[in-house]
């Protein structure tokens, strides 16, 4: 795991620079304009190319059970496809069934993910059930023992992940004591069980969820957006409110129509929660509002089905199982659709796609950065080159790809894990379980110092008066003059002043 990367132009989210990288026990130990190579050292030559963090996807489902299905991405395929599309990382959700312990759930997920990751992966935890031991075991599963710094919450499938209004309420405040992030699958559940038979998987993006965000205060919102929850976090943020977007890259780089064509299997494949908009200009608008700093990180909520187990829905759209590909594809497309199309920079593509999810999740500078001490994780990029997608050549476990014939600029040469290349010359060079676990710890600080700094803002103030005397708002009228005599009129306020608060 000692290797010397030569040549490069470096690339990260604050700064472009040409310079070599040394790599010794999978850390990076020196980055100077000129580095002799040490006898035994594989040499990496990246002249004419751009040298990144790994990129860090922080939502996928890898072999979810779920609609009687599991996922066909396990975390042996899953990962592989993932470092072969340049992501070094990624962050995946334990989702306990209702009234399952969160511990049971986290040793399961665990169990399946750690003998057979090839990348480094961390994981969040959804809150599916409410009530004194699930608020106790998030502040179990906080602690280094088990690394979760995270919790989603859904407010959609309803009778199977959903939790109520209340429920959501107390998760977040619980959140917000464990200084851990909050996340939400942002729907209407309630109003989609109600709608399901009368429309084809109706979505409806709630900013109901946004609203309890501003009774709280302490709470970090993520979405797979579309324009109008987009426009929703912009507004909150103007605010003040701690909340970040994150759209995914089906929803970068396709649209809604393919729920119209004609072939059932096709609209099928692309069936998702929420789903893709049948707006053709929210992709590009949603690039913009990563450029504008409105939105925040990408990810893909990678969770794949294969087209036997889409055909499983032809008689009741609502089998259908939900999910789509991404996290092979993610990096070329935010390239492609971002830095290709001139919409953002390189150092941007390095923020949007890694180096701020590796803020958020409170694993930074150790991922998310080319700098003496951080892990070598890194992608040689070729930006001049371009691929074309397509489920001949991917590596996902299924037989489809939402991108299929899509050409994208901008492609991952090279993918090294903690210094072991596993991805070169269009091959992979894995080690089925030589990924490792990263434990995510609570109190994040690009979330709570801000945190923290609005709650003194909003601390309640206490306002000092003069005793209390009954006082008559008008005078009685002098009977020797025309006019009335008008006193200060005075609102009764209890002894000791009052508290105001503002939000």
């Amino acid at each position: 795991m000692s290797l010397l990367i030569k040549n490069g132009t470096i690339v990260n989210d604050d700064s472009m620079f040409k310079s070599d990288v040394l790599v010794l026990d999978g850390k990076i130990v020196e980055i100077s304009p000129s580095i002799e190579p040490l006898p035994g050292l594989e040499i990496v030559d990246a002249t004419d190319r751009l040298v990144i963090p790994g990129g860090i996807d922080p939502h996928t489902h890898m072999q979810l059970p779920f609609m009687g299905e599991i996922a066909k991405d396990d975390f042996h395929r899953g990962t592989e496809a993932a470092v072969a599309g340049g992501t070094t990382m990624i962050i995946d959700f334990v989702i306990p069934t209702k009234g399952e312990s969160l511990l049971v759930a986290y040793d399961r997920w665990r169990g399946w993910a750690d003998p057979k990751v090839v990348c480094d992966y961390g994981l969040s935890m959804a809150i599916t059930s409410w009530g004194p031991e699930v608020a106790k075991e998030m502040e179990m599963v906080t602690k280094a023992d088990y690394g979760i710094n995270s919790f989603k919450f859904f407010l959609a499938y309803a009778g199977v992940f959903m939790v109520r209004d209340e429920e959501f309420y107390q998760g977040m405040i619980q959140c917000a004591k464990l200084r851990a992030l909050a996340r939400v699958h942002a729907e209407n559940g309630a109003v989609i069980a109600e709608r399901y038979l009368r429309n084809w998987k109706l979505r409806l993006l709630s900013v109901h969820a946004l609203w309890l965000l501003k009774q709280t205060v302490h709470y970090t919102l993520f979405m797979s957006c579309q324009k109008g929850a987009a426009a929703a976090i912009a507004h909150h943020r103007k605010k003040g409110a701690v909340v970040f977007g994150e759209p995914i890259a089906a929803g970068l780089a396709t649209d809604g129509s393919h729920y119209y064509h004609e072939d059932w299997l096709h609209a099928a494949r692309y069936v998702m929660s929420p789903p893709l908009s049948r707006d053709p200009t929210t992709p590009n608008a949603l690039m913009k509002l990563l450029a504008a700093g409105e939105l925040h990180l990408t990810a893909t909520d990678n969770c794949t089905f294969d087209c036997h187990q889409k055909s499983l829905g032809k008689d009741d759209f609502t089998k259908i199982p939900n999910g789509v590909n991404g996290v092979e594809d993610r990096m070329s497309v935010v390239w492609d659709k971002g830095v290709h199309a001139g919409i953002i920079d390189p150092m941007k593509f390095v923020s949007v796609t890694s180096t701020m999810a590796a803020k958020i999740f409170n694993c930074y500078p150790q991922k998310g950065r080319i700098a003496v001490g951080s892990d070598a994780d890194i992608v040689i990029w070729n930006d001049k080159a371009t691929r074309v997608i397509s489920k001949d050549t991917h590596h996902h476990a299924i037989d489809f790809n939402i991108f299929e014939g899509m050409q994208v600029h901008g492609v991952p040469e090279t993918t090294i894990c903690r210094g072991r290349v596993v991805w070169a010359n269009g091959q992979l060079r894995t080690v089925q379980g030589a990924g490792r676990f990263v434990p995510l710890a609570p109190d994040s600080q690009i979330v709570f110092s801000a945190v923290d700094n609005r709650g003194k803002a909003l601390e309640p103030v206490k306002v000092e008066r003069a005793p209390y005397e009954a006082t008559s708002a008008l005078a009685a009228p002098d009977a020797n003059a025309n006019t009335v005599v008008k006193t200060p009129a005075r609102t009764a306020i209890p002894p000791g002043g009052i508290i105001s608060i503002q939000f």
